[in-house]
């Protein structure tokens, strides 16, 4: 008898915490819904403007169907080198990004390192101060990196603090057992690093260097600032010439402005949007688990 009324009194106590759950859970996938529409809408409002020739305003279905200023960007000429430079950018600047950032962080994770600190220190003294766009710029011309686009473009943006705390962060939570095991096979530090370390960090490869590469992707005002070779302009600061300057060569008169301009951002955003999806499970991964030891 006394077993039973315990085993009820333990249902009644779980009551209020069930609501309390489920109630959270509606709260919470409300939320979700709620931003997810604020992330969509805003997409799906410029593609429409992009294929809808008939008025430009806020909708989320076109009237009619035009894909002129697709093939208006897709058949223009001048536009080609410069999507190879944007891809060519993001895929260097991504692999040695991801070489830079991973051996910053296995070094200043060696606590025995002399400097260990001070090295942490001047890291994450250059996430909050920085020396500002004209000393920048002066100090890239009296280098001689103008037009250089590895020195100038990718060298600077390819490897940030942020990027370093976090692999950091991630190469912490390997255990040391690992570390000591590796150490005892004969290992050297850099063997540990190449045989251990890489393997088991696929996560925060995937989410580290998806940074690295929309911020190459979308990276416009280097090459305003540092590339002044027309040769090595990047696509997006191409498609910004071509419209706000010159306009694109045949356009038809039924393509208004809107249309290109949309169309522009669509094909901008939509490598990544394709890529993404098969890299999400290790980019949450990667952000969470490098995020909890800080």
């Amino acid at each position: 008898m006394n077993e039973s009324e315990a085993m009820e009194k333990e249902k009644i106590s779980f009551k209020p915490g069930h609501r309390a759950r489920a109630l959270f859970l509606i709260f919470d996938v409300v939320f979700l819904l709620i931003l997810m529409a604020l992330m969509i809408i805003p997409l799906l409002k410029v593609f429409v403007d992009s294929v809808d020739p008939t008025t430009y305003g806020i909708r989320l279905w076109p009237k009619a169907w035009d894909f002129g200023a697709y093939k208006q960007i897709i058949g223009t000429v001048a536009l080609y080198r410069p999507f190879v430079v944007s891809v060519y950018t993001t895929i260097l600047s991504t692999c040695l990004g991801l070489l830079l950032v991973t051996l910053a962080a296995y070094v200043i994770m060696q606590k025995e390192m002399p400097g260990h600190k001070f090295f942490i220190n001047m890291i994450l003294f250059t996430m909050m101060f920085s020396g500002g766009l004209i000393p920048t710029y002066l100090n890239i011309k009296n280098l001689g990196f103008m037009n250089n686009v590895i020195l100038s473009v990718i060298l600077p943006c390819c490897l940030g603090a942020y990027n370093i705390i976090l692999m950091k962060s991630f190469f912490e939570t390997i255990p040391e057992t690992l570390y000591e095991a590796a150490s005892l096979d004969g290992c050297t530090p850099l063997m540990t690093f190449w045989k251990v370390v890489l393997p088991l960090s696929k996560p925060a490869l995937a989410s580290i260097g998806l940074f690295i590469a929309v911020g190459m992707w979308n990276e416009y005002m280097h090459f305003i600032l540092y590339i002044q070779d027309s040769k090595w302009k990047n696509f997006q600061v191409k498609v910004r010439d071509l419209i706000l300057n010159d306009g694109i060569s045949g356009t038809s008169i039924t393509l208004s402005e809107e249309m290109l301009k949309s169309a522009v951002v669509i094909v901008v955003v939509l490598p990544f949007l394709l890529i993404y999806p098969f890299l999400q499970k290790y980019f949450v991964k990667g952000v969470t688990v490098g995020a909890v030891k800080g």
